[in-house]
Parts: C-alpha cells; sequence; structure tokens
C-alpha cells in the first residue's frame, strides 16, 4: 500500500521509498498539507531503467496473444478497483471536483482493451511482390522502453492512452508523473502488480528527472504532454537522441458560433468548454467568435448558464474548483487585467470569488469586446476565463479561430449542414467538435498542429508511435537474378549495338 506520507516511487509489482527529497504536497484549496511526494536520485533513475530494460527484453517475447491477454487481465483489475480513495486524493492534490476525478479513472479500462486488440491486429502488411517467387511484407516491433511525461490536469487516463499503446507493443514504460498529481498516480499504479515484474516504473520529481529519462541511453521513445516552451525543449532532446516522440503542447482553442447556431444548446456547450475543471484541459474553449447577428442573445444566454455554476472545494458539490496554483491563478488575473485595460467588458466573474479567499479559486469569468491586441487572445490561458469576439459572419469567425500559434481544436455550432462541413474542412486544428466539445474516441487520433505539438495519441497512429517498423523481403526458393553482378556484357551497348564508355 502508498504511504502518502512518505515519498516513494514504483516498479512493478511494489511501491518503494526514495533516498531522495522529500517534497510537500499541498491542497490548492485549502492550502493544507496533503502529503509527501519524492524527487528520485539519479541512481534510483539508473537502476530502475536497468531493470526496465531486462523486463522488456523478456516482455517484447511474448506472443501477441498472450500479451493481450495479460492486458485484459489490467483491465479486469481496473473495472474491479475501488478508486474512491484514488480520486478523492486527485482532488485534494490539484482541486479537481471528485465526479471528474472517479469519471476520469472509470476511463481508463478500455484503453487497454482498445489496444490489447489492436496491436494484436495490425502487426504488419503483406505488400504486392515486386519480383516472382518472393513473399514481402513489414512487420513491427517494439521500440524499448518508452518514457512518459504527465500533466497535472489529467494525471491518470492520459498516461493510460500512452502506456497502454506502449505496453501493447511489447515495450517496457517509465512514468514521469506531474509534480503536483504525484500521490494520486502512484495510488494507480497498484493496478499494474499483475504485470510482469519491473516492466513498470513511476518515478517522480522534477523537471531534471524528466531530462534525464529523456537524455538516458536506457530510454527510446518519449511522450509528453504539457506546455509549449517544455514539449518544445522535450522533442529537441529526444531528437538529439533520435527517439520518436509524441508531443501534446495544450492549446487556445476557439469556438465558433454562427448565425445558425442553436442559441440554448450552444450556451450550455460552450458553459463545459470553457469552464470544465476550472478550464485547465488542454482542449478547453479560450475564444469564443459569434457571429453579429446572434452576439448579445448568446451572451445573455451563455451568462445565465454560467452563473448557476456552482465554486467550492472539489470534494464539496461544486463545479469550479481551485486552480492548480498560485502561479495558474496569478496568470489568469494578469490576461484578464490586460483584456480589460485594453477595452474587454466583465460580463460575470473577474475576481476572487469573497467566500473562498483560501486557496487559489477564481470566479468563471466571461469577457466580451475582445480584440486581437490583448495577449487573452495569444496566450493559453488554462483557467476559467474567456475571450468572446464579435464577428460579422462566418469567414470572419473561421479567419479569427485560425489567427493563432495554437491548432489543437476546435468547436462550432450550427445547425448548417454547408456551416458544418465547411467548418471542419477550414479550421487549422487536429480535432473539431460539431455541437458536442471536448469529446474524444480511442479509435480516432488525438493531436494538434502548429504549436499545439507532434505525433499523435490513441488509434492506429498512437500505436505506432511506439513500434518501429521492418521491411522483409522473403524468396522462398533461392535462385540466381539476371540483374545481380556482373551484368552480361551486351548491357554496356547502346541501342545501335556499339560499345558504351
Amino acid at each position: 500500500m502508498l504511504d502518502i506520507r512518505k515519498p516513494h516511487y514504483f516498479l512493478t509489482p511494489e511501491f518503494h521509498v526514495s533516498a531522495g527529497e522529500a517534497r510537500r504536497v499541498i491542497d490548492p484549496a485549502t492550502l493544507a498539507d496533503v502529503g509527501a511526494r519524492a524527487h528520485v536520485t539519479s541512481g534510483e533513475i539508473e537502476t530502475v531503467l536497468d531493470r526496465v530494460n531486462a523486463a522488456q527484453a523478456l516482455w517484447k517475447d511474448i506472443d501477441a496473444k498472450t500479451r493481450a491477454k495479460v492486458l485484459h487481465t489490467l483491465a479486469n483489475r481496473i473495472e474491479a478497483t475501488d478508486f474512491t480513495e484514488c480520486a478523492i486524493l486527485m482532488s485534494r492534490e490539484m482541486g479537481k471536483p471528485y465526479p471528474e476525478a472517479i469519471g476520469e479513472i472509470a476511463n481508463c479500462a478500455p484503453i487497454f482493451r482498445y489496444y490489447a486488440e489492436m496491436a494484436r491486429d495490425e502487426a504488419g502488411k503483406v505488400a504486392g511482390t515486386t519480383q516472382k517467387g518472393s513473399l514481402q511484407f513489414a512487420k513491427y516491433e517494439p521500440l524499448g522502453v518508452s518514457v512518459h511525461i504527465m500533466p497535472f490536469n489529467f494525471p491518470i487516463l492520459l498516461m493510460c492512452w500512452t502506456v497502454a499503446a506502449s505496453l501493447a507493443a511489447g515495450n517496457g514504460c517509465v512514468i514521469k508523473p506531474a509534480e503536483l498529481t504525484t500521490l494520486s498516480t502512484l495510488e494507480f499504479m497498484n493496478v499494474f502488480a499483475d504485470l510482469p515484474e519491473d516492466l513498470v516504473a513511476c518515478l517522480p520529481g522534477g523537471a531534471d528527472v524528466g531530462k534525464a529519462l529523456v537524455d538516458s541511453s536506457k530510454t527510446h521513445a518519449v511522450a509528453f504532454t504539457g506546455s509549449v516552451a517544455a514539449g518544445k525543449a522535450v522533442a529537441a532532446a529526444a531528437a538529439a537522441k533520435m527517439k520518436p516522440a509524441v508531443i501534446e503542447a495544450g492549446g487556445s482553442d476557439p469556438m465558433v458560433i454562427t448565425a445558425h447556431a442553436p442559441i440554448d444548446v450552444a450556451a450550455a456547450g460552450a458553459v463545459t468548454g470553457v469552464f470544465h475543471m476550472s478550464g485547465q484541459v488542454c482542449t478547453s474553449t479560450e475564444r469564443i467568435y459569434v457571429v453579429d447577428s446572434v452576439h448579445d442573445a448568446f451572451v445573455d444566454a451563455f451568462k445565465a448558464e454560467t452563473l448557476r455554476l456552482r465554486i467550492g472545494n472539489g470534494l464539496d458539490k461544486a463545479e469550479i474548483g481551485p486552480l492548480v496554483s498560485e502561479a495558474a491563478r496569478n496568470k489568469v488575473e494578469r490576461l484578464v487585467a490586460d483584456a480589460v485595460a485594453k477595452g474587454a467588458t466583465i460580463v460575470c466573474g473577474g475576481r476572487i470569488p469573497e467566500a473562498h479567499q483560501t486557496g487559489w479559486f477564481y470566479e468563471p469569468t466571461i469577457l466580451t469586446g475582445c480584440t486581437t491586441d490583448m495577449d487573452i487572445l495569444h496566450e493559453e490561458t488554462f483557467g476559467p476565463v474567456v475571450a468572446i469576439v464579435r464577428v460579422p459572419d462566418f469567414d470572419a469567425a473561421i479567419d479569427g479561430a485560425n489567427a493563432s500559434e495554437f491548432g489543437l481544436g476546435a468547436s462550432v455550432f450550427t445547425t448548417s449542414l454547408e456551416e458544418a462541413h465547411e467548418a471542419h474542412d477550414r479550421l487549422e486544428v487536429g480535432m473539431v467538435w460539431i455541437n458536442n466539445p471536448m469529446i474524444d474516441n480511442d479509435a480516432l487520433p488525438f493531436g494538434g498542429w502548429k504549436n499545439s505539438g507532434i505525433g499523435r495519441e490513441l488509434g492506429r497512429m498512437g500505436l505506432d508511435t511506439f513500434r518501429r517498423s521492418k521491411m522483409v523481403i522473403l524468396d522462398h526458393k533461392p535462385v540466381r537474378h539476371e540483374w545481380w553482378y556482373p551484368y552480361p556484357d551486351d548491357w554496356f551497348l547502346d541501342a545501335g549495338g556499339r560499345q558504351i564508355g
């Protein structure tokens, strides 16, 4: 069992007390101590990497059917486990409302089942032959040991997305949890206890631990979710070692409200798109482009829906918990102040709630009259704030949505089939949601364009991230081919039969 009062790391099948520095874990809602998290030592990193590599050498040789059975057994364990304490711990670490924490964990088992069967079915390709009597095909092999550097907002689900794919491909996995959600991530590690010994590890620590794992010659692939700056650094470090990397670097997702939008549905959908988990989701809606003819009606409906939200501790009946840290709230306050100073109007919110002066709370905030000179339209806010831009028509809305260095996702509300198809064709993002924001699907690729990242999680592409291809040409009946050396003398004659050269 995990004792949250002591600094631990995990290596299948058990927890180990780290010799590294113990650091405080603080509840962002109450500022009370939650427990202690480890910062593993360089020696612990090296020992764990050696052991995971040794375990992976055995795991990769297991047949696909048996490997799938192991992953289904893992999924069974997830489904049979009571994760109440894990969800409570997640809420205490980063402020997420309990229903969202327990819901996140509930979505983990299916991804292991999906990749268990995907890897069993998608093992290669037989190509049309280029020569008679030759079997020509490609097969996939694991990369070795993958590193998974996780964010605080979905610390368990996003980890499972990439760990499931990597394990199914035949790799070993080393997880570097977010510092702010280390304890709940470690608590979840119990589900891996039935896997082969030493195959999965969780090594807590800061950016230096992540850097050591990426730089190590004992790791062979990287999955990262976090900020753009950190994502670029990780991608560069992985490239320097010629390691494949999938980088999900966040976004500033736009939403388009067209003249044909169902206003009541759009307003309700916008509340979820903007304020889910206090806006601390990589696919949160941060910019809304509203066509002039429906602008005022939408803002009124959106405000009314927003005012229904309850603010409080994630373990109370509340939709809006605290931001994860003081620095996160400071950034939100800076962006709101800049927008207001440049002419934006606060429709609601825009302050620390009077009833929640302790902790890092901020009221759900709607800003109108936003313009391109405001920082909030160009930075990732990652808080319960949205900037609304009034635009003359659909084309202007799409242009505004695309005017960003980010390109993760975008949402559109419309009842026009023409607008729906135009939107998903023209929006410069990796994912488009029409009339239903923030949905994902295990079988479809998740990821962004531009500064929002490279590579894809989920789907077939998510599996391919953690395996490499090998082309095989197999002639079952060896023969001497005419194109082999040495060439016949008549090959050196021109069309007139004269010697060349």
